[in-house]
Parts: C-alpha cells; structure tokens; sequence
C-alpha cells in the first residue's frame, strides 16, 4: 500500500486510503493499526508460558545437569543461573515483538531479510527432526518397566501424533495436557527431594548457583565440553523453543494476537479460518493503548520471573539434591559416569528415590523422567510443526490452497515418520546419545536467533516500545555466549557433539 510520508517516524503512518493506517516494517505488507486488547491480570496460573516451561523443566533440568553435577559438584551450577536467567530474558523480548504484532518472530525476521526467517526453517529441520527427548524418557520407561526403550519410543511417538490430529484446537488441548503434567511433576519431585536430601545437599545446591567461574580442568576436555555446552543451553528451553513461543502467544490471543485464528487438528480441518498475511500494529501514539501495552508487559514478566524462571530453578533444585543423595548411597556412580555409563545417573536417583521409605518410589522416580520425555515431545513437535507450517503458509507461493491445520498436520506426521526411522534405524549411541546431539546443536540456534532479536526489534517495531538498552547488552551477550563456547568446541576440539 502506498503510504504518505509519515510525520511522525516513530508512530504509524498513514496511508492514502480513507482512514486506514498502517506500520511500515521492512519488506513484507504493512500492518494495519487495531486496538489492543485489554491485558487479563498479571497475576495467574496458566497461560502460553505453559510451553516454555513444559520445554523448560525438561531433560536438561532432570538429566544433562544432575549428571554433571555428579561429575564436577555443584558448583558448577552457576551456569545453569546464567542459562536460565538469559532465557527469562529472551522471553520478554520474544514476547514483545509477537504481543506488539500478532507475528511470529519468523515473520519478524523476514520482515528484516527473508533469507533469514528461511535459514531458522532449515535449522528447525536440521534440530528438532531427532527425537532425544522421547528417546531419553523411553530409557527411563525401560529401567522402571522392563519395555525396550525404542518400542516404548515409537509407540509414544504415534501417540502424540494420534492426539494432536483429534484435537479440535491444538492449543487448547496442550494447554491443558501440559499444565497438568508439569503440576504432577514439581510437586512430586520436590516432596521426593525433601525426604532423601539433607539440609547440605540443599545448602551446596544453592551455593553452587553462586559460584561464578568456577569451571574444573576436566570439563575442557573433548570429551565433556561439548556437552557442558548442550547442557548450557539446555538451562530452560533450548534451541528454537523460545522462538516458537511467539507462535503460542499468538494462539492464546495474547496482545494483537487476539486478531489471529488459532489453528486446528486435521480431524477438525475444516473449521479452521484462513490467517492473514500480516500482522497488526496498535496505536503507539495513544495514551491508552500504552497502558494497554504496559499491562500486557506486566502479564509477560509475571510469567517470565515466577512461572519460568522459578518453577525451572525449583525442578532442577529437587534434581540436583537426589543427584548427591544418590552419590552418598552409591560410591561407585561417578566412577562409572565417567567411563561412559550414561544411564547409571538414572538407575542411581532411581535408587536414591527408593530409599525414602519404599521401593516403588524408585519406579515413580522413572516414571517422572518418562513424563518429562513426553511432556517435552508433546511441546516440541506441535511447535517445530506450528512454526515450519506458519513460515511455508505466510511465504511460499501457493502455499495458501492448503489451509494452515493441512500444513500443520503434515510437518507433524513427517517428524514422528522420521523419528520412528531414526529410532529403529539410527546411528545414534543410543538414547542418550540423540539426546547429547540435539542439546550441543540447539547452541547454534540459540546464539543465531539472539542477533535475530535485537535487528527485529529495534528495527521492526515502533520506538516507544523497542527494547532498552540494558535488554539489548544482554541478548547480545547472550549472541556471545552461544556462538563462542560452540566455535571454542570446535576449533578447539573439532567436535559440535558430545
């Protein structure tokens, strides 16, 4: 649309057209301005956030950082806080450009330079076609139940597919799945941590968070480097997760999101709206649609300090004190972790579990991990599926015959069809080993999508409501971070896998 020229540069322009007016941002359709809606309160239980902390109190919380606290002390959690507390950060800023515009953050980076948003799409399918968090849940299922891991796997894998197929609205239905599993498993492993740990497994738990540069010799090593990379990055949600998140905002109708038709289950196809092309944009000349605004932030950063942040710490807390009780009772563990024995950290806290008072709490303990590894996939695969769909819906030409649910359906039922090849046919070290894989490369894409966020944002959006300068130093350190430990694991070592 033809635009006079606007103005006012850091507020919407207006256009030729009787009473329309739009933003102008990068390359793609102008976004038409609409009211924002008002913000629910900021204080609440259940929301979008629900993802990022299905993702979040995952395999990195109740694997990946037990074990290496096993292997170098609790000290070495400081990492862990550092990785966590970035993520709260990514989350916001995430959250601001897809609750300012009803975008995804792949729509934003298009908007930036196309060849942009389609390098994420292919990193996606690079990722997050692996299925190491089933896989590694399957392994716990095995040790409690018996079953091979890679049928427990596969047949897990239909589930999911079988599920969100059915759902009328899949965001729904998640929402829902999902906020009950991850109540379950808080307070399960808390009560669980309180009867086997001490007040000083407790205390050096804490004060590991604490101890900044604490790094021994042995985890530069080719062998531990890497994965004390993935498991950085596994500190919360890993990898591209907290760009889908933007996709979850949009469906739960936070901000301008409310503008945006959620999308449905293949079985419910044919009720499913058709997306606009682009998103919207409010006012950010009125006064009251900055208060507006300013709720919905409010709303956000509740959800970023207290339901992310602090429900991920607590889950890792209550993991990381069975993961000593467990090497009090078990003197040999860290021998054998160290020889390569990757489920001996599960069999131990397993153990530890059982040492409460009943055997059958060591059975509940893997079946907690075996609800993380589902929890995790349910999440994962509705959004690589979610994102790739909305990136070839909104920007392959065509791709509008089929509608979003059709696309949605198929990049779903393709990732559990290569999941299951890969599980029965893979050269993958086992379950573990996938896992290790998708945690050190998830790195690539955590440090990429940082530098992603700082050019969408303070390009793309209006000025009065671009990041601050304190924000931006620290997504950038964040594009630090990621890149140079993975470039030092590789130039160093010459390995990107652990």
């Amino acid at each position: 649309m033809t635009t006079s020229k606007n103005p006012n540069p850091d507020g919407p322009e207006v256009a030729t057209a009787p009473d329309e007016r739009v933003w102008h941002a990068g390359g793609l359709d102008p976004m038409p301005i609409r009211k924002l809606p008002d913000a629910p309160p900021s204080v609440h239980l259940i929301g979008p956030t629900v993802f990022l902390v299905a993702l979040g109190v995952g395999i990195g919380e109740s694997y990946l950082w037990p074990r290496l606290v096993l292997l170098f002390g609790p000290d070495i959690r400081w990492l862990f806080l550092i990785g966590v507390t970035l993520q709260a950060v990514v989350m916001l800023e995430m959250a601001r450009y897809a609750m300012a515009t009803g975008e995804s953050i792949f729509t934003g980076a298009a908007r930036v330079f196309k060849p942009l948003m389609w390098f994420f799409f292919i990193t996606a399918l690079a990722v997050y076609i692996w299925p190491g968090h089933l896989s590694a849940g399957a392994s716990a299922f095995e040790l409690a139940t018996g079953i091979p891991w890679v049928a427990a796997a596969v047949v897990g894998l239909v589930l999911v597919g079988v599920v969100f197929t059915l759902a009328k609205v899949i965001y729904d239905l998640l929402e829902n799945v999902l906020s009950i599993l991850i109540g379950v498993l808080v307070v399960g492993t808390a009560i669980i941590a309180s009867l086997v740990g001490t007040w000083a497994d407790l205390a050096s738990t804490l004060a590991g968070m604490f101890a900044f540069g604490y790094i021994p010799q042995e985890a530069f090593s080719e062998e531990w480097f890497p994965v004390l990379v993935g498991a950085i990055a596994f500190a919360g949600p890993s990898g591209m997760q907290q760009m889908w998140y933007t996709l979850h905002l949009r469906e739960s109708g936070a901000g301008m999101g409310a503008h945006i038709p959620k999308i449905r289950g293949l079985a419910h196809s044919g009720a499913q709206e058709e997306l606009p092309a682009r998103g919207f944009m409010f006012d950010t000349d009125d006064a009251d649609e900055m208060r507006k605004w300013k709720g919905w932030r409010r709303w956000v950063t509740f959800d970023a300090l207290l339901l992310f942040w602090g429900i991920t710490m607590l889950v890792t807390i209550s993991f990381t004190v069975l993961a000593q009780a467990a090497a009090r009772q078990n003197p040999d563990l860290i021998g054998l972790l160290r020889e390569g024995e990757r489920n001996t950290a599960l069999e131990a806290m397993s153990q530890s579990f059982a040492s409460a008072g009943a055997p059958a709490l060591g059975a509940l303990f893997l079946g907690f991990i075996a609800l993380i590894g589902l929890n995790a996939t349910l999440g994962l695969f509705d959004s690589f599926s979610r994102g790739q769909a909305d990136m070839i819906y909104n920007f392959v030409p065509g791709a509008k015959r089929f509608r979003v649910s059709h696309l949605y359906g198929g990049f779903l039922w393709a990732v559990i069809i290569f999941g299951i090849l890969i599980l029965l046919f893979g050269p993958a070290d086992g379950p573990q080993g996938i896992l290790d894989t998708l945690a050190f490369l998830s790195t690539f894409a955590m440090g990429s999508y940082c530098v992603t966020l700082l050019l969408v944002n303070n390009r793309m959006l209006p000025k009065p409501i671009r990041p601050k300068l304190w924000t931006n130093l620290v997504i950038g350190f964040g594009a630090v971070f990621y890149l140079g430990m993975l470039f030092y694991s590789l130039f160093r070592f010459g390995v990107v896998v652990g």
